[in-house]
Order: structure tokens, then C-alpha cells, then sequence
């Protein structure tokens, strides 16, 4: 039953804006630039270790086959997540969205955007490198995940792909929470609290792995994503099932 399980792959897509041109309605202020071919290059190939991470945190269970796309124009609307801050939510995201990502075609969609000048230091205020959402019919039930550009040494402390990886597990944890499966308190931010320590080797993998494999202990018991279980979620079907 397995075997043939871990032989059917999760589908997921990047989705690659180039250029924002976005007024802050809060400061009024207009962000305005694109992103170079190097910044472009980093993410990607960050994302592309994304996959083999899942299945070696889940003992070659899960198989991620993932796409990459580049929007063909510029990001021009930004969503407030208070006190100013801004992500690219599926709102904004939407005509790509739904023509590149309908419902029940991937598993889980990515966007890379240029939140920050890396010449001239301005950035779209933002309440993290990374934020993610649960799948559900805003993002056309796939789990949601935002990734910033960075500087080229960022993307590589300390695990190329971490974190892709770890803003995907928050709607992934949401997935089976729902279903049943208790999640340890903070999900993918819980390993501090759980008593890892993030390695200069391997990051915060060795929480990934107890977290995708209900390994982590709280209370007493083994909490997160037990091996058995994750065959209920994919196919496209986001959290419908």
C-alpha cells in the first residue's frame, strides 16, 4: 500500500514576480523595482532543494514534483496585515492564481516576491521573510506560502531550501490539525520551545523531522504528522477532503 503511495508525487508551482510597482496607502509611499537575474537565480534554486527535503524528512514517503512559473507582469497591489505591513496575498496574486493554479491542479503554490532593494536598502514593510496560509478556497485550495528576495548568503543558512520547507508545513500542520492530528504549540515555529537548537548544519531539520513524523514530544506525548497519515493529504485537494 505504501510503495504505491510514495510513488504519486504532490504537485506545487513557484510563482515568480520580477517587478513590483505598489503605493502604501499607509505612508502613501511607492516601491518601484525589479528584481535581477542573480536574485531571481537564488530563489530558485533554493526552491528547487524543496522537494528533496520533504521526502527525506518524511523516510522517502512524500514526493513533491513542483513548477516554476514567471508572472508576465508587474506585482501592483499589496494586502495589510496591520500597523503597515504588507504581503502578496491570493487577493493579490489572483490573476495568476486562477489561471496558472485553479482549484485541484497543485497541491501547493509558491510566490517569490521583491520585497526588498538590495541596492538601495528599501523594503515594503513586512511582518516576516516568509508567510503561508492554510489551503482553502482563497487559495484555490492549495496551501499558500510567500517567500521575499534576499541577499545570495541568505538562502543558503543553513539548508538550501529550509525555508520554503518550513513556511509550506504551517498549511500543511493546518491540514491535519483538522483532521485529528494534534500539532505541537507553534507548529513550524515550535522548535525552540520543543528544545531543538538550530544547527549550522542542517538548521531547524532535525524539529522538521519529528514535526513530519509526529515525533515531537509535548505533554508527554508525541505530537505532529504521523508518517501513517500522510497519504490523506494532495492530490490537489487541498483541505476539502
Amino acid at each position: 500500500m505504501r510503495s504505491q503511495e510514495r510513488r504519486e508525487p504532490r504537485k506545487a508551482i513557484l510563482l515568480v514576480y520580477r517587478r513590483i510597482d505598489f503605493l502604501a496607502e499607509s505612508t502613501k509611499a511607492r516601491f518601484a523595482f525589479t528584481l535581477s537575474d542573480a536574485e531571481i537565480e537564488d530563489a530558485i534554486e533554493s526552491f528547487r532543494h524543496f522537494p528533496e527535503l520533504v521526502t527525506e524528512l518524511t523516510h522517502d514517503l512524500v514526493f513533491i514534483e513542483s513548477e516554476i512559473e514567471a508572472a508576465q507582469r508587474s506585482l501592483t497591489t499589496l494586502t495589510e496585515t496591520g500597523s503597515g505591513q504588507y504581503w502578496p496575498s491570493p487577493d493579490d496574486t489572483r490573476p495568476e492564481l486562477d489561471t496558472l493554479a485553479p482549484s485541484g491542479r497543485y497541491d501547493s503554490v509558491f510566490v517569490l516576491w521583491p520585497q526588498t532593494n538590495l541596492t538601495s536598502g528599501r523594503s515594503v514593510p513586512s511582518a516576516g521573510w516568509g508567510l503561508a496560509i492554510a489551503a482553502g478556497p482563497w487559495s484555490n485550495w492549495a496551501t499558500y506560502a510567500t517567500v521575499a528576495n534576499a541577499r545570495s548568503a541568505i538562502w543558503r543558512v543553513p539548508r538550501l531550501g529550509e525555508v520554503w520547507l518550513h513556511e509550506w508545513l504551517h498549511g500543511v500542520c493546518a491540514f491535519f490539525a483538522d483532521r485529528g492530528c494534534p500539532m505541537p504549540a507553534g507548529d513550524a515555529d515550535g522548535g525552540g520551545r520543543h528544545g531543538y537548537k538550530q544547527s549550522p548544519v542542517s538548521g531547524w531539520t532535525e524539529y522538521y523531522r519529528d514535526l513530519m513524523t509526529a515525533n515531537v514530544v509535548e505533554n508527554g506525548g508525541h505530537l505532529g504528522i504521523p508518517l501513517e497519515a500522510w497519504p490523506m493529504w494532495g492530490g490537489g485537494k487541498g483541505a476539502r477532503s
